[in-house]
C-alpha cells in the first residue's frame, strides 16, 4: 500500500483540480477523471478521496500494481491516467521484451520483475515519449505532456 500512497500523491499533484478544456479529448476533468472515462460521475465536485478510490480499484489494481517496485508502479499508474490502460500495458510489454498484447498477465508480470527497475522505466519513457509524440492532439498537449515526463524521469532517478 505504501508504493500506492506515494504514487497517488504524485499523481494528484500532477493532474490537479478542475478543468474544461475543449481541446482535451476526455473533456471535463477534475483530480484526472475525465467524464468521457467517468461518463456519469459529477466531475465538477469529485473529491480527491473519491479520486483516488477510483484510481485504486480502475487503474492500480487492474494493472496489478502491488509486487511491482516502485520506480516502474509510479510509472505505469501515470502513463495509464494519461493516456490509457492499453497503451501503457503494451508500453510496459516492449519496454520488458514480451509480447505488447495489452494483458498484464504472468508472463509479462515475470518480466517486469526479473527486469532491473532503471532499465525498464528508462525504456519505459522512451516508449510513452514515443507513443505520444503520435497522438493527434500532440500539438496542443506535447509541450504540457515533456514536462510531465520530465518530472517523471526524476522520480524515475529517485525511485531505482
Amino acid at each position: 500500500m505504501n508504493n500506492f500512497n506515494v504514487s497517488i500523491n504524485r499523481l494528484l499533484g500532477l493532474e490537479g483540480g478542475y478543468v474544461n478544456n475543449p481541446k482535451d479529448p476526455g473533456g471535463e476533468t477534475n483530480w484526472g477523471i475525465s467524464k468521457r472515462s467517468y461518463p456519469t460521475a459529477d466531475i465538477a465536485n469529485l473529491t480527491r478521496d473519491q479520486a483516488i478510490s477510483l484510481y485504486k480499484r480502475d487503474f492500480w489494481d487492474s494493472l496489478k500494481l502491488d509486487d511491482l517496485p516502485l520506480g516502474v508502479s509510479y510509472q505505469m499508474l501515470d502513463f495509464a491516467v494519461n493516456s490509457g490502460i492499453s497503451p501503457c500495458v503494451r508500453a510496459i510489454q516492449r519496454s520488458v521484451g514480451t509480447v505488447p498484447d495489452g494483458i498484464i498477465g504472468e508472463h509479462t508480470l515475470a518480466a517486469i520483475k526479473s527486469t532491473d527497475a532503471h532499465d525498464i522505466v528508462m525504456r519505459f519513457l522512451a516508449e510513452r515519449l514515443e507513443w505520444m509524440s503520435g497522438c493527434k492532439n500532440w500539438p496542443d498537449a506535447g509541450r504540457g505532456w515533456v514536462r510531465r515526463i520530465a518530472k517523471d524521469l526524476r522520480f524515475g532517478a529517485t525511485d531505482t
